[in-house]
């Protein structure tokens, strides 16, 4: 099931339509025109990027980690991999990789979650629900805490045992590593840069993000 497609990106920063650097444990929401490409850097290595994805045209068909893994039959995202809606639309093709892979499995962050894998002072510590929350709620309403879904984890690293058991493990990306993907339609972009403090994927030092864009 390993997956490292190591391919690097012709695009040139200079030639980016938007450009921003996203800190830990912020969020960002953004909706990508058919053809544009997106790109989300890894700055410091080993940051986990918490993904979702919409159909823009139809905010309910969001980003589907089993219709994903399905087309692929493979656990892992990188490059030539398709990013599926729960219709089974495709959303977006990752064109670029320069990580070699991405988790689809693990899942974000919350108070419930870190109280249960660590411990139960974590309940107020910042997580990746509050941050996708926060980034919908200003959205006018058109997104609700039902539209949250299993996301993905660009630059983190989860290898599933032998028995089907999640371990979250030392990250693989480096500083400077990115994934780049090619909207295939309207698409919305939700991401929570993870604020978690206490797995090793990120070496226990949230580190910030950039996301860049350019036309097709």
């Amino acid at each position: 099931m390993a997956v490292f497609n190591r391919v690097e990106s012709s695009r040139k920063v200079q030639d980016a339509i938007h450009s921003e650097v996203v800190r830990a444990g912020d969020g960002w929401m953004k909706v990508l025109k058919p053809g544009q490409v997106l790109r989300i850097v890894d700055l410091e290595g080993n940051q986990a990027a918490d993904t979702l994805f919409y159909d823009a045209e139809n905010p309910e068909d969001h980003y589907s980690a089993v219709a994903t893994i399905a087309g692929q039959s493979n656990i892992y995202l990188s490059t030539g991999s398709v990013l599926r809606a729960e219709s089974g639309k495709a959303l977006l093709r990752i064109v670029a990789d320069t990580c070699g892979r991405h988790d689809t499995v693990g899942g974000s962050c919350s108070a419930q979650s870190n109280t249960v894998r660590y411990s139960h002072d974590k309940l107020s510590m910042h997580n990746c629900r509050d941050t996708f929350m926060l980034q919908l709620a200003g959205q006018d309403g058109a997104y609700t805490k039902r539209d949250l879904a299993p996301n993905i984890n660009f630059f983190m690293n989860v290898p599933v045992s032998a028995d089907g058991g999640l371990k979250f493990d030392d990250g693989v990306s480096a500083p400077g590593c990115y994934v780049e993907m090619e909207s295939l339609g309207s698409s919305m972009v939700l991401i929570s840069n993870c604020p978690q403090l206490n797995n090793p994927c990120n070496a226990y030092n949230p580190t910030p993000i950039q996301v860049l864009i350019w036309e097709k």
